[in-house]
């Protein structure tokens, strides 16, 4: 392992993991959340960082570090005087809207050097599927021995993939579901993230609507007992606590919460069985990247985005 690799891990986990196991190299760790919120084509200028920070430290009420995450940006001034860069990222959503902003990135900074792509999910002989610090340190290095070099059909797949997302169409993601490409996971979180959008019976997303089924089918004591859930049964978005916290909050007005139980009222077993939209009711001004939630509901039949008319439900 080279002292001149440069590796962009997706988060300070990662990162304190490889130093112990003594990855030679220097390390930068991607610290932003771009699968929410907006974003800009062009990264690392100060129309994108107010975006970012407006958007975080309202939604989430968390301080935007604009310092901490340019400090490591900043090491891609000269990512040219490295021999290769090698990219860590999971399976899920969170990890590849980051992953396709994080190539971009590199493009833009007129990266020359080949990039490598580790990525984790299925294991053999495992069940479920691991992030990247959850693996053995045997594992961890398998997955780095086996390290896939991107082509630049693949980079150019990143690139469009996060030009369409920056922008207000993402119905344009569509053929990149099926674009052949070393990117394993890439396919199903596109089709997880089409699916964030409003469906049209319900007006819920795939996964808030799951939410709802586990508080059918369990029997959940609290929203923090339902966290745990979401967390273990959310699939391929690899969301973290304060964003399923946030999820489970807007749908209150679709349970009854007591000091030891959340159930779901009529409307949520409306929701469920498809019998009324919510859209309007759970205010869905959210945006991903370039589209506003609210401006598009989710066809499950024509396997699209619908933009909505005025007066649509």
């Amino acid at each position: 392992m080279s002292k001149q690799t440069l590796h962009i891990t997706n988060g300070t986990s990662l990162t304190n993991y490889l130093k112990k196991e003594n990855y030679e190299g220097e390390m930068l760790t991607w610290h932003e959340m771009l699968c929410e919120g907006p974003t800009e084509k062009e990264i690392d200028t100060p129309t994108f960082f107010e975006k970012r920070k407006a958007f975080l430290e309202s939604v989430y009420n968390v301080e935007y570090d604009e310092f901490k995450i340019k400090s490591e940006i900043n090491k891609l001034n000269s990512v040219n005087d490295y021999k290769e860069v090698i990219l860590w990222f999971e399976y899920d959503l969170f990890c590849h809207i980051n992953l396709i902003a994080a190539i971009s990135l590199l493009k833009q900074k007129g990266i020359r050097v080949p990039m490598f792509l580790v990525c984790s999910g299925r294991i053999e002989n495992e069940k479920g599927l691991k992030g990247l610090a959850e693996l053995t340190p045997k594992q961890l290095k398998e997955h780095y021995q086996n390290r896939i070099e991107l082509t630049i059909d693949d980079v150019a797949t990143a690139q469009k993939a996060w030009r369409i997302y920056c922008e207000n169409d993402h119905n344009l993601l569509k053929p990149l579901i099926t674009r052949p490409s070393n990117f394993k996971y890439l396919s199903i979180c596109l089709k997880a993230h089409l699916k964030r959008f409003p469906d049209m019976r319900s007006g819920l997303s795939t996964l808030e609507y799951n939410i709802l089924k586990l508080i059918k089918e369990y029997t959940i004591k609290s929203r923090r007992h339902l966290v745990g859930y979401v967390l273990h049964y959310q699939g391929y978005y690899g969301f973290g606590d304060m964003q399923i916290v946030r999820l489970i909050d807007k749908l209150e007005i679709l349970y009854t919460e007591t000091e030891d139980t959340l159930t779901l009222n009529r409307d949520g077993h409306l929701a469920l069985e498809h019998q009324k939209n919510f859209r309007k009711e759970l205010n869905c001004n959210f945006v991903f990247g370039g589209a506003n939630k609210q401006e598009f509901q989710f066809n499950k039949k024509a396997n699209k985005l619908i933009k909505n008319t005025v007066n649509a439900n």
